[in-house]
Formats: structure tokens, C-alpha cells, sequence
């Protein structure tokens, strides 16, 4: 039974560090999400001063090795983000299950 509870407690600091990893990663994400679309209105802004024909110009702006290397830092720390977010429901998951565990054992009085 104490290594049901140790289990627990383990998890129980993972959980912690994964919900704190978790707080990074969307604050990371919400930040690389504003830089990319900023410069990427302002490189739109600069091709239709261009005469850039509308049509193209969304193509032609994330083609940009600059925007290209900001959207693909905003979808690595998206991809962390929904990770962390995932490792969190596992370790729920995980904590609910060893607590079944130990609740069985408790009431089948079988407490060593």
C-alpha cells in the first residue's frame, strides 16, 4: 500500500512540473504567435505599397525565409504546448487510476 502512495505522491510532482511547463510553453506560444503575425502584416503592408497584386501577396510574404523561420518557431512551441498539455491529461489519468487502486485495496482491508 505505501508503494501505491509513493507512486502517487511521485506523480503527484510530475504533475506539478508538467502544469508549470505547461504555463512556459502557452506563454512561449502567445508570444511567438504576435511576432509572426506581426511582421507578417507588415511584410503584406510592404508588398501591396509594392503593387503587389492582392491575390498573391499572402504566398509571396510567408515565402519570406524571415516570416517562414517565425511560423515555424510559432508551430514548434505550438507542438510543445499541446504536448505538455497531453503529458498533463496522462498524469491525471495515471493519478486517477493508482488512486482507484488504493481505495480498492483500503476497503478490501488488505492494507500492507
Amino acid at each position: 500500500m505505501q508503494d501505491v502512495f509513493a507512486q502517487i505522491d511521485e506523480l503527484y510532482d510530475l504533475l506539478m512540473g508538467e502544469l508549470d511547463n505547461c504555463r512556459k510553453a502557452g506563454c512561449q506560444l502567445a508570444e511567438n504567435e504576435a511576432q509572426y503575425r506581426m511582421e507578417l502584416s507588415i511584410a503584406e503592408l510592404h508588398e501591396r505599397e509594392r503593387g503587389t497584386p492582392v491575390t498573391i501577396i499572402n504566398d509571396i510574404c510567408r515565402g519570406d525565409p524571415r516570416i517562414a523561420d517565425l511560423r515555424r518557431a510559432r508551430d514548434c512551441s505550438k507542438v510543445l504546448y499541446e504536448a505538455s498539455r497531453e503529458a498533463v491529461n496522462v498524469y491525471k489519468l495515471r493519478l486517477r487510476l493508482l488512486n482507484e487502486q488504493a481505495s480498492r485495496v483500503w476497503f478490501s482491508g488488505n492494507t500492507r
